[in-house]
């Protein structure tokens, strides 16, 4: 057993699900940069309803119904990034229902979006699929359909509508100065999955980071919903140098991040230290190293920071009178949660 999912031992059958796709999980994403280049001008005229869209974009787009509620709508599926069939379907669903809670909101349907080899065995896309309504339900939602195409790699995720009052959604675009940034999940699962493949980390590891990657951001979410942060996203696959710069560039501020205040997943230095990198670090520095400026010898935590995240945790600026009080109610409530920087005057983001 792992996190309540019944681990299948046909897995061989499956010819590996994550041999089958070129890049999983967040890392897979497109890359930052193209679409941002893809998106310009995109946003057409909006209705007023409409209160978060592509103008600027988010973590998921909202539109008011009336002066109380509002719908939040957001859509993620990638290929594996291991083999298990039911923690793929697990870490899918939780990466898809956290944009949801990083917008403040509470998911109430999810559909599943899914594309596999008529090959697979039958066995492991149930369990793929048990996973993911499993994991829905946890987050107080319900998996009520979905679509599935043939494809040569397979894929997984989840379309997802919860709801949010119209003035309580979580915005990037908020971070004042004076706000701490904190943080509620440690970073590297794509350093750590890396470093398992070449041998380097042993399964301890890789479980500690799954566990990570299949624990939901709503407990996180329930605790900070009453301190009204000014900011919030989920750190997933631009990594934390990316959310951070998007922001920065929001909200007109610069984030100052602490070297030494990054916490890190089990090993995930290590691998950062044997000069091991994911696809979407390169991907992730396009996108953002421009306005991130870096201390020298200090090259673990720069890949630490670039490297994609599955199903992070949320980036929070939160005023700094309020932080004491949101972190004994962390402690609490048996939550994870780092303090990792601040919000200045001026833009980009600093690692010090």
């Amino acid at each position: 057993m792992h996190g309540g999912l019944v681990t299948l031992q046909a897995v061989e059958a499956t010819a590996r699900l994550s041999g089958l796709a070129a890049g999983g999980g967040c890392a897979a994403k497109y890359s930052a940069a193209l679409l941002e280049q893809l998106l310009a001008g995109f946003a057409a005229a909006s209705p007023a309803e409409l209160i978060v869209g592509l103008d600027p974009p988010d973590d998921a787009a909202v539109y008011r119904l009336d002066g109380e509620r509002a719908i939040v709508l957001t859509v993620d599926f990638f290929p594996p990034l291991l083999d298990d069939p039911a923690l793929f379907g697990a870490i899918a669903a939780t990466n898809a229902l956290n944009d949801v809670f990083a917008m403040g909101g509470r998911p109430l349907v999810a559909l599943s979006i899914a594309a596999f080899p008529e090959e697979l065995e039958l066995a492991a896309v149930r369990a793929i699929l048990d996973a993911a309504a499993a994991k829905t339900a946890e987050a107080g939602a319900v998996l009520a359909g979905g679509h599935t195409i043939r494809d040569a790699e397979p894929k997984y995720g989840l379309a997802v509508v919860g709801t949010v009052h119209p003035d309580a959604i979580w915005r990037k675009s908020g971070a004042r100065p004076g706000d701490a940034l904190l943080l509620t999940k440690p970073l590297g699962t794509g350093l750590v999955l890396t470093g398992a493949r070449a041998g380097l980390l042993p399964q301890a590891a890789v479980d500690a980071a799954t566990g990570w990657m299949t624990t939901l951001n709503d407990k996180a979410a329930e605790a900070l919903r009453p301190f009204v942060p000014n900011a919030v996203t989920d750190v997933t696959g631009f990594g934390l140098f990316g959310h951070a710069f998007e922001v920065a560039e929001r909200s007109g501020v610069r984030l100052v991040l602490e070297t030494d205040a990054l916490p890190a997943l089990e090993g995930a230095l290590e691998v950062a230290a044997a000069g091991l990198k994911t696809g979407g670090d390169v991907r992730n520095r396009e996108f953002a190293g421009a306005a991130v400026d870096l201390p020298a010898g200090r090259e673990p935590e720069v890949l630490l920071g670039y490297d994609p995240q599955t199903a992070g945790g949320l980036l929070v600026s939160l005023p700094g009178d309020k932080v004491a009080v949101l972190e004994a109610t962390f402690r609490a409530e048996g939550l994870f949660l780092a303090r990792i920087g601040r919000v200045e005057a001026g833009k980009g983001v600093a690692l010090v």
